[in-house]
Parts: structure tokens; sequence; C-alpha cells
């Protein structure tokens, strides 16, 4: 059994996670495509794409974790559209041109990110979110700076798409900081492109 796998048997992370309110926003409703939720944990945001149309390829190595997230789509009907995929993300054939929507969060695997935008279709989203190094240091997430990302350091390594939000932020979660960044960004190119409304 993993360190993953006891974690997430041990409840300690929510096995029924709401998703996140940015992909929310820019993800719409009666969707229908292809998505890719890479390190899924306990399925977040794989079970929310699966809601909104999406087939959904759900990955982590975590058997626990896979689990949960197959349990939860199960009895949120929409077990079908889920796929779970059990494998290293870093060590991951990914396809390319399949997926309309490639998510990742709280998982850094910078050195995979060409290989995840190739794997978009043309036009597709690609939605990261990650914890921040920061000053003073934020006590939730990796104990230490080397997983997380610097200042801009995930927005500048998408710039070659055309990045439709970005935000870094902090906030005290029961007491203690938690600094996180999150970017939308889509598969495309050019200077003259369609963009979301206002909401």
């Amino acid at each position: 059994m993993t360190t993953w796998d006891e974690r997430f048997r041990n409840g300690e992370y929510p096995s029924e996670p709401d998703p996140s309110p940015v992909l929310r926003a820019y993800v719409g409703e009666s969707t229908t495509g292809r998505a890719l939720d890479v390190a899924c944990g306990t399925g977040r945001n794989a079970i929310f794409l699966a809601e909104q149309g999406y087939e959904v390829d759900a990955l982590d190595r975590s058997v626990e974790g896979l689990r949960i997230t197959r349990r939860t789509a199960a009895d949120r009907d929409v077990g079908e559209r889920i796929n779970p995929i059990r494998t290293d993300a870093t060590q991951f054939e990914y396809p390319e041109d399949r997926y309309d929507v490639v998510t990742v969060s709280f998982f850094r695997t910078l050195d995979r990110l060409g290989d995840l935008e190739d794997a978009l279709k043309p036009d597709g989203l690609l939605f990261y979110q990650h914890h921040l190094r920061s000053d003073p240091p934020a006590a939730v997430g990796p104990s230490t700076d080397r997983y997380r990302f610097r200042s801009n350091e995930l927005l500048h390594a998408c710039l070659d798409l055309t990045v439709l939000y970005y935000e870094e932020s902090s906030e005290r979660r029961e007491g203690d900081l938690s600094a996180t960044v999150e970017i939308v960004a889509r598969n495309s190119h050019g200077g003259t492109q369609s963009y979301p409304e206002t909401r």
C-alpha cells in the first residue's frame, strides 16, 4: 500500500470534494467530448467533468483514490463516463490530440507539460492548479518548496497557449496558510481569437 493509499483510506482527504470554482466557471454544462484528469486523487474534477457530459480518463497511481472515484461516480450516476487508469502520471504515454479538457490539480509535473499540451485537441482547455512558494511559508501542501511552483513559473510555462485566466492567491485554512496558483489556457495560437464573455 502506498502513502497516498493510506491517506485516502484514512480520510485525510475528502472523498467527495467540490471541483475548483475556476474550472466550473470555464467548463460549460451539457458538454460532450473527452477529458483527462491527471493525478485525479478522489475524483473531484473527474466526476465534475463526467457530470457535465465528458467521457473522462481519470489517471492516478493510488488504488484507493481510484476506488473512491469509481464509487462516487457510480453514486452520482456517471460511473459509465469515468475510465480509471492506474499509472504513474510522470511515466504515462499521453495520446496526442485526444482531449477537449485536461486538468491537473496539486501535482507538479512541468516536465510533462508539453505532452499534456500535445494531448489537447485544437482549442482544448488546460486547467492547472497547484501549491506555491510563499513568504511567509505556506503550511498547507508539500513540506518543502521543492514540489511547489515559484511565482509566475506556471504562467511562463503556459505562454505557448492562450491564457484565459491566471491567479496566484493565499488563504487561511483552519489557521494554516495556503498559497495556490490556478491557470486556464486554450490550445490555440494567433492574434485573432474568440474569448469567453465576462461573467
